[in-house]
């Protein structure tokens, strides 16, 4: 008589079971393998190879389309000049070009176009919409309002750019309270938003027919958006305020993953629905501000670019990261068909990117009929 030998438990899970078990069906995606998890602490960050390449793609034509606003013009500066004079090396007519008059606009732009992509993804998860960008809300037209009548009162640039950001903060306050019934719902906020951008952008108009021929015209190629005339006071304090709002755009990504599943839905994972929803909030507003005192209200960016990361990445929802890259593509890019396309005049990038949007608008509407 022979003895068997032990049975030793199995270290390795099962996956026999979960795959048919019905509770557990999506512990398993049929779709191929999951996509890797780096894990530093109590921080963990899934890396979608579709997402990396889709982020790395749009940071290169972002960066070749720079590169071109930076080459051509009047004026063409080659490439190799273009690094010398960014590096300080480059010849003195280079210099001058590229880093007081090309570089200053190109980085605004840039910079202008993430803080208006990252502000409508926000919005637009917020809102479970992709119709809830602050064009639609109402942010823009209130940091609008606050831009022209600084304008007509004959403020400097500075004050031109407080008075916007407050116009902007000022309309989100009245909007949230507006809107803050038990919680603030997706189309409720719209809704509220659309009303108080219609009374803003009547009060602009009024101003507009009211206010000195001078004041009038500055006032409307304000309104409009533009990055001519941008120089390094312009980007360096919207630089310094992505520093500061990046890390709590990076902490507010998983928060508004699950609450675009439902209130409830994210309520039972331990999300703290009001507060992540006040704090998302209170960043988008500050970046479509910022951007807005930086250059404008520039139309349909905060609109177009968190819809195009999503198809271009197919991500489940919106990306922060992502939407980021494409606003600041997006209007770099109406920026330079802007000076180009209709060379020697020279139209102002918020016309550019309204067109541009204005067709997207009709797609977006086209595709979600159907």
């Amino acid at each position: 008589m022979t003895a068997s030998p032990p049975t030793l438990p199995s270290t390795t899970p099962s996956t026999a079971s979960t795959e048919g078990s019905p509770g557990t069906s999506r512990a398993l995606p049929s779709g191929g393998p999951r996509p890797p998890v780096l894990r530093l602490r109590s921080w963990s960050l899934r890396l979608s190879p579709r997402g990396l390449g889709a982020g790395f793609a749009i940071t290169a034509v972002g960066l070749a389309v720079g590169l071109v606003a930076l080459s051509t013009g009047e004026f063409t500066v080659p490439i190799p000049d273009i690094l010398a004079a960014l590096f300080g090396d480059g010849p003195p007519v280079a210099e001058l070009i590229v880093n007081r008059l090309r570089a200053p606009r190109v980085v605004t732009g840039l910079l202008v176009g993430a803080a208006f992509g990252l502000s409508g993804a926000i919005f637009q998860s917020l809102t479970r919409n992709p119709l809830g960008s602050p064009d639609f809300i109402g942010f823009t037209a209130g940091a609008a309002t606050g831009g022209i009548t600084a304008v007509i009162l004959g403020g400097s640039a500075w004050q031109i750019a407080g008075a916007s950001l407050a116009g902007c903060v000022i309309c989100a306050i009245v909007v949230y309270g507006l809107a803050f019934r038990r919680g603030v719902q997706g189309h409720r906020l719209i809704l509220v938003g659309i009303g108080i951008g219609a009374l803003l952008l009547s009060a602009d108009w009024y101003m507009l027919t009211r206010a000195d021929i001078n004041d009038a015209a500055t006032a409307g190629a304000w309104i409009t958006g533009s990055l001519s005339g941008r120089g390094w006071e312009h980007a360096i304090p919207v630089a310094c305020a992505l520093a500061v709002l990046l890390p709590v755009c990076a902490w507010l990504s998983r928060p508004l993953r699950m609450m675009e599943m439902g209130d409830d839905a994210a309520r039972a994972v331990g999300i703290r629905v009001e507060p992540v929803r006040a704090v998302a909030i209170g960043t988008g507003v500050l970046l479509c501000g910022l951007a807005t005192a930086a250059a404008g209200p520039v139309a349909f960016v905060a609109l177009a670019a968190p819809q195009l990361a999503h198809r271009i990445s197919r991500s489940p929802g919106i990306t922060l990261p992502l939407s980021a890259l494409a606003g600041a593509t997006l209007l770099v890019g109406a920026d330079l068909a802007a000076q180009r396309l209709f060379a020697p005049v020279q139209l102002p990038v918020g016309i550019m990117t309204a067109a541009i949007g204005g067709v997207y608008l009709v797609f977006l509407l086209r595709r979600e009929r159907r």
